[in-house]
């Protein structure tokens, strides 16, 4: 007998039963997700760990190279001053002029690394180079004003020092140990600043792509140098170690360093046209950059020998015609009369292969050689001639060359420009304009592009209500708060700034007055 009651109950079974069925095949093909199951994530290696030992070994080399020469990689940042018209069209300068506008500040930022305790930091001369002020900043925090120890364009190294002791300092070892294929780290300190994120400390790696590269761009900057520019001969000295470790403009004048931790070069972005990497990336062997700090330190000057001859490298064709056994060697242009290789009786033609047995593959070779000799050193120098092999002993001397570089001295800093603003006092008509409840204070009426108070975000038409816990009611109050602030010291102000139509916000600020 059918009965309707019990033929739902089994259609709505069967239709229970249909669901589920296809729940759960859904489920095993991924089409439903099952609330408050989680994922099964595999976490053992994918690769076991002998396999890849070598890479691991490696990694943990470059880990223990960056902790032990990354505390000696300093921040360096300059500023230069580019004197620009005021703005005479901004509403404050038609109701009060100030006595002159602020020279606009240029900042810029590289690399350094300490070369020893007493506070001596190598980096590029393009870093410091026209610097009205340096700052270093040492990866503790500590920042230091920073005067020039000397500088030579013709190398691009630099040696600047900062007032201390117990500064921790890296290792230099010898470019002449360098070897095509081994690896190297490229450590940097940019500073770079993306919004309120600074970019600080980069380390990259790379292998030694070749070893004295000359790329002429050292001597371009020279002739773009008036102190240079209508000296003969040139006296750039190129010799770069290339590598493909990525270097950028912020990461020049830092150290290259080997796998022993030991310093082997100076980053340098100057041979990048653009400032960004390009694939390659240079250094200033260390060999070089060493004799030439010793230099300055020691003299104050380089003391650059001189052989008084103008090069070339040598070409198949003039291997060909010179009858020499293989096409390498230095080839003498030009002569200088009087000079130390004239008097030894080298020639034009010549070919110089080796100088006191180092050889010379090139001409770069031949001025990296003499560069790190004395002046007044007897260099014994092996050359061809009409394709015989003859030895020659030149006494070199010292190249007299202008001294383009002097002491980087900051500028006495007025009261007006310690933090980079000029003020005036708040008039009826500003109060009223600009919906302010009082007079009290001082405002803003112009910023230094690039001093302390634009990089902390102060600007036209902010108004300073409080320096150093003390209330300023006008320019004399701002004048006396900041008088006996001195260069290097922290000035924490309260300033109110717009933030909409009648609307002014609070804030504390803090800034270092320029060292």
């Amino acid at each position: 007998m059918y009965d309707p009651l019990k033929a739902k109950t089994r259609a709505a079974l069967a239709v229970a039963a249909c669901f589920l069925f296809g729940l759960g095949l859904a489920s095993q093909f991924g089409f439903v997700e099952t609330a408050g199951r989680l994922p099964a994530v595999q976490t053992a290696p994918a690769v076991g760990e002998e396999a890849v030992r070598p890479a691991l070994d490696l990694s943990e080399a470059f880990v223990n190279v960056a902790e032990a020469v990354t505390p000696s990689v300093v921040r360096i940042e300059t500023t230069r001053r580019l004197v620009r018209e005021p703005d005479t069209r901004d509403w404050f300068r038609q109701r009060q002029q100030p006595q002159r506008g602020l020279p606009e500040i240029q900042p810029a930022s590289g690399s350094g690394f300490i070369i020893s305790p007493d506070g001596y930091v190598m980096t590029n001369n393009h870093v410091i180079q026209n610097a009205e002020r340096i700052s270093v900043t040492l990866p503790d925090g500590r920042e230091f004003g920073a005067r020039v120890g000397g500088a030579d364009p013709t190398t691009d190294v630099a040696v600047i020092r900062i007032d201390g002791d117990d500064f921790p300092a890296v290792s230099l070892g010898s470019s002449a140990e360098v070897e095509v294929g081994e690896w190297v780290l490229a450590i940097g300190n940019p500073g770079f600043r993306r919004s309120s994120t600074r970019l600080d400390y980069t380390v990259t790696a790379g292998i030694v792509s070749a070893v004295g590269r000359s790329l002429d761009l050292i001597d371009e900057s020279l002739r773009q140098n008036p102190a240079f520019r209508e000296v003969n001969p040139r006296y750039a000295v190129e010799d770069f170690i290339q590598t493909d470790a990525v270097i950028n403009s912020g990461n020049s004048g830092g150290p290259m360093v080997n796998l022993r931790g030991q310093v082997i070069g100076i980053n340098s972005a100057l041979v990048s046209r653009t400032g960004v990497y390009q694939g390659y990336g240079f250094a200033i062997p260390i060999d070089l950059a060493h004799g030439v700090m010793e230099d300055l330190i020691a003299h104050g000057r380089i003391r650059r020998a001189l052989l008084g001859v103008s090069l070339q490298d040598v070409a198949s064709e003039d291997a060909e015609a010179l009858s020499l056994p293989d096409v390498s060697g230095a080839l003498i242009q030009t002569v200088a009369a009087r000079g130390p290789a004239d008097r030894a009786g080298i020639r034009m033609g010549d070919v110089i292969v080796a100088v006191d047995g180092e050889r010379v593959g090139q001409a770069n070779d031949l001025q990296h050689i003499v560069a790190l000799k004395e002046p007044g050193d007897r260099v014994r120098i092996t050359l061809y001639r009409d394709g015989e092999p003859m030895d020659v002993t030149v006494r070199l001397e010292e190249l007299e060359y202008p001294r383009p570089v002097a002491e980087t001295v900051a500028p006495a800093t007025s009261t007006a420009d310690k933090i980079g603003v000029v003020v005036a006092d708040i008039t009826t008509d500003i109060a009223r304009d600009w919906g302010l409840e009082s007079t009290a204070g001082v405002v803003i009426g112009e910023v230094q592009m690039g001093g302390p108070a634009h990089r902390k975000g102060l600007g036209w038409p902010c108004v300073i209500q409080e320096i150093d816990g003390r209330t300023i009611g006008g320019t004399g109050d701002y004048e006396d708060a900041l008088r006996g602030v001195d260069a290097g010291e922290v000035v924490s102000m309260i300033a109110s700034c717009p933030v909409g139509e009648s609307q002014w916000q609070s804030t504390m600020v803090n800034l270092r007055v320029p060292r």
